[in-house]
């Protein structure tokens, strides 16, 4: 019975997620850290570029990056200090603030995608058909979407 667990076919589809996110972020981070910013600066400035407005509740934030409230508020202050994002109040409840991207925010997404683009056509979205493209977004949603239901917004 124990080596029918370890051929179980669950293994095996998370082991090779696991391998090939891990091969992926590698080849990401460094083409990020060639302009001075880490992968998860990068990935909340991303996520504030392509928001409504430029702007994200920092609860929003967390949910969507998985870190933790107190995590974000470090992103935002290392963001902050480098003129990258802002913070400004709600409207609407005053314990609750908005993260801004600023235009030098901006202007450093947009200094980083052209090779970030080109890493992941080389290494991922062109080794698929584009077929297979849609079903694995369209599975990686359902899985998203379960295990994350909180990180909806921005698809």
């Amino acid at each position: 019975m124990g080596n029918e667990l370890l051929d179980d076919p669950r293994i095996t589809a998370v082991g090779l997620f696991v391998e090939a996110f891990t091969g992926l972020n590698a080849r990401l981070s460094s083409q990020i850290s060639q302009h001075n910013l880490g992968m998860v600066d990068f990935e909340v400035l991303m996520r504030l570029a392509r928001s409504a407005g430029g702007e994200l509740r920092m609860t929003d934030l967390a949910a969507q990056t998985g870190l933790s409230t107190s995590g974000v508020t470090r992103v935002v202050d290392r963001l902050e200090r480098d003129g990258f994002a802002g913070r400004r109040a709600c409207p609407t409840d005053r314990r609750g603030a908005f993260t801004v991207i600023t235009d030098a925010g901006q202007a450093k997404v947009l200094e980083i995608l052209p090779g970030h683009l080109e890493l992941i056509t080389e290494w991922f979205t062109g080794r698929l058909e584009p077929a297979h493209l849609e079903q694995m977004l369209d599975a990686l949603r359902t899985v998203r979407d379960a295990v994350r239901p909180g990180a909806t917004s921005g698809t």
